[in-house]
């Protein structure tokens, strides 16, 4: 009977360890599952906005500035008439010369294409295209047509703005008389429509000459300038009765920049702003 009893023992004993050995089996797995990350998206940039361009000019807006004696704009009289070349057919023209009309003559002197450009100083220097710029001017000798010269309208001329707001005439280098810097006359107006008397004018200002292209001119082609080499050694901007109060900034674009020579003439532009 005791006998018995130790083998059920042994028996049980047995199938504990059998069943221990089971569990710890199972338990014992080295394939450990390793989770497989999930796909990260990769974010698509945002573009960056291209900026919008801001036009950055820079203009300086003309000062007024008198006419003068001899404008012929319709603002006084010449030989006992009103002088306005304005209403003349003819006048609209590049090449200023030469007089028109019923008038014939040649202005002599050192030849100059003048390119003026009219900017928006209210709009970023936006160009103004479709006014209208006369301009007037002395001849290499100091005196002026229409008045001076009486049977002669050379030297005086209107054209409208193009798409650039860009005008060019072909002139001649202005000469120097006495008491005055040498300079060009102009008025803006807002169409060719309107360019017909002084009262309609936006602006009427001058341009300035740079004082080495004067003596150098003055000198070189002394027989056609007459005095105004003398003349202009007794002048500057700064003591000229019109530019000698504006401020460096206004003469700076007041002056009419050059390149060229006495032989083939010489080529100039100007920026004139105007605040519309």
């Amino acid at each position: 009977m005791k006998a018995r009893r130790r083998l059920l023992a042994l028996m049980g004993s047995t199938g504990s360890v059998a069943l221990l050995s089971a569990c710890a089996g199972g338990g014992s797995s080295d394939t450990t599952s390793t989770p497989t990350p999930s796909a990260t998206s990769t974010p698509t940039p945002t573009p960056t906005p291209t900026p919008t361009s801001t036009p950055t000019g820079s203009c300086v807006a003309h000062p007024t500035e008198t006419n003068g004696p001899y404008p012929a704009d319709g603002s006084n009289r010449a030989n006992g008439a009103v002088a306005n070349v304005l209403i003349d057919s003819g006048i609209v023209r590049s090449d200023i010369r030469d007089s028109f009309g019923s008038a014939s003559g040649t202005a002599a002197g050192v030849e100059m294409r003048l390119k003026i450009s009219l900017q928006n100083v209210n709009n970023n220097c936006a160009p103004l295209e479709g006014y209208a710029i006369y301009v007037w001017h002395c001849t290499a000798t100091g005196t002026y047509s229409v008045y001076e010269v009486a049977d002669q309208n050379y030297l005086r001329g209107v054209l409208e703005t193009d798409a650039n707001g860009e005008v060019e005439f072909t002139t001649i280098f202005p000469g120097c008389y006495s008491g005055r810097y040498p300079h060009i006359h102009f008025e803006v107006y807002s169409s060719l429509s309107t360019a017909t008397h002084y009262n309609n004018r936006l602006l009427v200002s001058q341009m300035a000459l740079p004082a080495s292209e004067c003596s150098y001119v003055y000198n070189i082609a002394s027989g056609t300038y007459g005095n105004s080499g003398a003349n202009f050694t007794r002048t500057s901007v700064s003591s000229d009765n019109v530019f000698g109060d504006n401020s460096s900034e206004q003469i700076e674009a007041q002056t009419i920049v050059l390149t060229g020579d006495t032989t083939d003439g010489y080529d100039g532009t100007v920026t004139v702003g105007l605040s519309v």
